[in-house]
């Protein structure tokens, strides 16, 4: 059955019940409440016959996903442990080092194929040394280092395609 097929039952439902004007149908909320998930959507509203229905739920976004928040367990599971230490605090935000592609295209570690890369993790480098190159519309765009200091990680590969502010290496 289709989304509009089951939007029309709802209507349906809404429009042709026994309640009393004005009444909350319930079964209906739960059927909207249902497509909701089934779909994934996060909201829904139907009218009809002067009945206006909305059922909506609260997303959070986490790394650039959208997850819903599911509601907390009212008691702790039997097997609980007790909380391990809690993990190293991570940095908020960006590495105060990492070098980011100013563009969408698609990335190269070296001058050309077979060639030894611009740099490898433990590289020294100093401001305008050549890092990466980012190819964009059949234009080589060199990434240069915009401060001296090592390469402690290199986040991307060769040939890869990146995003615009995507992270490619960052320097120590």
């Amino acid at each position: 059955m289709s989304i509009r097929d089951e939007v029309k039952q709802l209507g349906a439902l809404l429009s042709n019940g026994t309640k009393p004007k004005g009444a909350i149908d319930a079964a209906a909320i739960r059927e909207l409440a249902e497509l909701l998930t089934e779909t994934g959507l996060t909201e829904i509203e139907i009218e009809q016959g002067g009945f206006r229905l909305r059922v909506t739920r609260q997303v959070t976004v986490i790394s650039g996903g959208v997850t819903p928040v599911s509601p907390p367990p009212t008691t702790p599971p039997p097997s609980a442990q007790p909380a391990a230490e809690p993990a190293p605090k991570k940095i908020e935000g960006p590495h105060p080092g990492a070098v980011t592609s100013p563009m969408v295209g698609t990335v190269y570690t070296a001058p050309q194929p077979g060639a030894p890369a611009f740099v490898k993790i433990g590289d020294s480098v100093k401001e305008g040394d050549t890092l990466l190159i980012v190819e964009a519309m059949k234009t080589m765009n060199p990434i240069v280092a915009t401060r001296a200091g090592k390469v402690g990680e290199i986040c991307v590969s060769d040939g890869q395609p990146v995003e615009f502010g995507q992270t490619l290496l960052v320097l120590e």
